[in-house]
């Protein structure tokens, strides 16, 4: 049984990725936990919240 997830990220994202300054890059990851917090069910959000608490994980 396999668990977890994958998924492909082209390398010429991975390249703009890059190129970013800190700034940006801080400002992109701001934007996307906003975005998720916005979209997640209550029940996401507790999930979520337990896998952080856990260091097994």
């Amino acid at each position: 049984m396999s668990v977890g997830y994958s998924y492909t990220i082209e390398d010429d994202k991975i390249r703009e990725y890059m190129s970013l300054s800190t700034e940006d890059r801080l400002k992109w990851l701001q934007e996307i936990n906003e975005f998720t917090n916005l979209v997640l069910t209550a029940k996401d959000r507790e999930i979520r919240k337990k896998l952080r608490n856990d260091p097994v994980v």
